[in-house]
Formats: structure tokens, C-alpha cells, sequence
């Protein structure tokens, strides 16, 4: 048996449970028949629909908008009901020590039928509350766009480069678009930001070139005085489909960094690029993709060959990993980092100033936003695009602004 399969039935098993368990909360309100049978009909056509998904295209169903769609009416319908499991659950917790004590005791106590339709409906109103949450998210929020705006001091920033601004976009998944009104307004809100420098840090597809085909009159609108450069991301490669010949695959992946160009990207192969102002300059480099768990083309030698130790140095590598396990402790020391791909997991809660969460952050140390060590800079760009859930919860699209300043540095 494949694992495919063994995996479709341990997932069927953990399915069926929760909706079982949740079901009694309906049963508990409702005497109802025709709720109860539509509570298990819709849940049924969600399941068959996504398994059928997966199993007529078990290797690329997730870069497909048919998945996308399937996996998305799972997560709206499911994590709600993930909540009504665990407040019924801590009610019949508390009824079988009753019993417990009670079997103990002179005198029994018997189950208040009020209290179970109290915590029922309780588990009902907060169910509510993510299922909304996932509504927007699919409806509103993958198009929420974001301007996140940091100023970044360094004692060592050549003078001409004070004041210097850079927009960084990443994950754009132009595979997965289906607005196009959306969009633009995206790309409008980046080119409003008027920076010097367009930054974009890799994944431009889900998988395959011809993804970007339809995008590439609106992409290639982007405006920056001091140019605009790219890297690859992990989706980049073609990894996470079936090619019927490494050729193909190979053509792909040609044609895939042949889309940057196309819409006025230079595209860093573990390369670099000097940036001037004013008879200063700073080092740009950028590196294939290097994730922990993932591809590793990157070659941060190879690309930094020819910069020099003092020079100011900002450098784009897709998976924020590469930072964790590889640069921050550099001594080339590389002064700010760009990253992305963690999308922080398009869902999450994000209180600015006092409290966010997501569960990318079991996977990733750095997973969204700016963080420091060692005197040095990373930002993980949450990304302008999505990917597999068609939605985002509480974690919004991106677009981040970095100014730098001369001076003490913040870091």
C-alpha cells in the first residue's frame, strides 16, 4: 500500500472522529432532521471532493485552483468544528469525574441536560468565530494588501545610500490568481511606494512557466530608479509536479527564469550586482534557493566572489532558513537579509506591539517580519501571492518598505 494511501486513511479515520464528536452539538440543539441531514451532506460532498482531488492527481493536486478550492471549503468547514470538539470534549471531562466522585460517594449526581445544551451552544458561537474568519479569508483577505514600512540605521552605510528606500515582494504564486482586478490593485499600492529599489524574492510560480503567461502585461508595469532584481524560490524548480522526461522539466525551469526578464526583472543566479549613488556603492547579491529540508542550489561564495569584505551588503535568499543555519553567523558579514517563503502559513493572529501567532513558527525561527542577531538584519516578507489555501487568515499579502539611514544602527 502506498503511503498515499496509508496517509488518506489515517486522515479519514481523524475526519470521521471530529465529525462525529461535533455532530453531537447539533444533535444537542436540534431535533431537526433536515439540519442534521444537510450538517452531514455538506460534510460528506467536502471530503469526496477533496479526496477525489488528490487522488485523481495525488502529486500536483496542490498546485492546482481545483485543490486549492477543495482544501480551502476543508479548512472553513473543519477547524471550526476542531473547536466544538474541544469544548464538548472539556464538558465530558468534567461529567465523567462527576461520575467518578459520585461512584464514590452516599449520593449520585446526574447530568444537567441545560448544562450540555449551554456548552453546546457555546461551541457553536465560537466555531462561529473561525469560520467567519476563514469566510473573509478566502473571500477578502488573499488580496488584504499590506504596506509594512521599517527604517534600518548602519554606522557603516556609504553616504549617498542615506535615506535609500527598498520595496521587497516575494511569493507572488501567480499560478494560483484569479482576480485580476485584485492584482493590479496590488502592483498599483507597490508602485505608490516609490522606492528607489524593487527587490522580489523568489517563487513566481506555482510550478510551471506558462502560469505567469497571463500576468506578464501587468507585472512588467513595476517602476524603480535603481532597478529592479530577483531571485528564485523553491517552487521555482518544478519539483512538486510529474515531468514526463527530465528534458521537459529542464525546459520548464529555462523557461521559468526566462519570465523575469520579460517583465524587467534581472534575475540573480548566485550572483551579484553593484548598486550607485552618487560615486558610492552597495553590494546586491542573490543566491539560487537554499532552504533547510528543501533545494539547495544556493552558493552564497560563489555569488559573493569579487565583493568585498567592507562593503555594505544586502542579500536575497528565498527561504529564511539559509539566514538561521548559514549567514547571521557569516563574518562577510551580510548587513540585511530578504527572505520569504513561509508566507507565515497564510493564516494566523497578528496584534501589532503586543501579541501574533502563527503555526509557521513551529517550522521556521524567523517565519514573518524583521528580525535581528549578531548586529545583522532579516526580513521574511509574508508574500504577495498564496498557495494551497486560497486564502489568508489574520496573516496578510505584503509589500515591505525598508529605508536606510546612516547612523547607530538599531540592530
Amino acid at each position: 500500500m502506498s503511503r498515499f494511501f496509508v496517509a488518506l486513511i489515517i486522515f479519514s479515520i481523524i475526519f470521521f472522529l471530529v465529525e462525529l464528536y461535533a455532530f453531537q452539538a447539533i444533535k444537542t440543539n436540534t431535533k431537526n432532521r433536515y439540519i442534521k441531514i444537510a450538517w452531514i451532506l455538506i460534510a460528506l460532498a467536502i471530503y469526496i471532493n477533496l479526496f477525489y482531488t488528490l487522488y485523481s492527481t495525488p502529486r500536483s493536486a496542490g498546485q492546482t485552483k481545483g485543490f486549492q478550492l477543495a482544501l480551502g471549503l476543508v479548512l472553513t468547514f473543519f477547524i471550526p468544528k476542531l473547536v466544538i470538539v474541544i469544548v464538548m470534549f472539556g464538558e465530558d471531562v468534567v461529567r465523567v469525574f462527576q461520575k467518578i466522585i459520585s461512584y464514590f460517594s452516599s449520593g449520585a449526581t446526574k447530568p444537567i441536560p441545560s448544562r450540555r445544551l449551554f456548552i453546546s451552544r457555546l461551541a457553536l458561537g465560537l466555531a462561529a468565530i473561525p469560520f467567519a474568519s476563514f469566510i473573509y479569508g478566502i473571500v477578502q483577505g488573499r488580496y488584504n494588501y499590506k504596506v509594512l514600512k521599517y527604517q534600518l540605521s548602519f554606522e557603516d552605510l556609504p553616504e549617498a545610500f542615506d535615506g535609500f528606500t527598498i520595496t521587497q515582494i516575494s511569493d507572488i504564486h501567480s499560478g494560483s490568481f484569479t482576480n485580476p482586478d485584485k492584482i493590479q490593485y496590488g502592483i498599483d499600492l507597490i508602485n505608490q511606494q516609490k522606492s528607489d529599489l524593487l527587490l522580489f524574492t523568489g517563487d513566481i510560480v506555482n510550478n510551471k512557466a506558462d502560469e505567469m503567461d497571463a500576468w506578464i502585461d501587468a507585472f512588467k508595469n513595476f517602476e524603480a530608479p535603481y532597478g529592479k532584481f530577483s531571485i528564485l524560490g523553491n517552487h521555482d524548480y518544478g519539483d512538486y509536479v510529474e515531468w514526463d522526461s527530465k528534458e521537459d522539466k529542464a525546459r520548464n525551469f529555462q523557461a521559468v527564469k526566462d519570465v523575469h526578464p520579460k517583465i524587467g526583472f534581472d534575475l540573480l543566479l548566485n550572483e551579484h550586482r553593484y548598486i550607485e549613488r552618487d560615486g558610492q556603492k552597495i553590494a546586491l547579491i542573490g543566491i539560487e534557493n537554499w532552504g533547510k529540508g528543501f533545494n539547495q542550489a544556493g552558493d552564497l561564495d560563489r555569488a559573493s566572489q569579487g565583493v568585498k569584505k567592507e562593503d555594505f551588503k544586502i542579500l536575497m535568499s528565498h527561504d529564511p532558513s539559509h539566514w538561521e543555519y548559514k549567514v547571521k553567523h557569516d563574518d562577510f558579514n551580510y548587513h540585511l537579509t530578504l527572505s520569504g517563503h513561509t508566507h507565515g502559513l497564510q493564516m494566523g493572529i497578528e496584534i501589532p506591539g503586543f501579541f501574533r501567532w502563527s503555526p509557521s513558527q513551529y517550522v521556521y525561527k524567523q517565519w514573518a517580519g524583521l528580525y535581528t542577531e549578531f548586529g545583522r538584519f532579516i526580513n521574511v516578507n509574508r508574500g504577495f501571492g498564496y498557495h494551497a489555501f486560497p486564502g489568508r487568515v489574520g496573516i496578510w499579502p505584503e509589500i515591505t518598505v525598508i529605508e536606510l539611514k546612516k547612523g547607530t544602527s538599531n540592530a
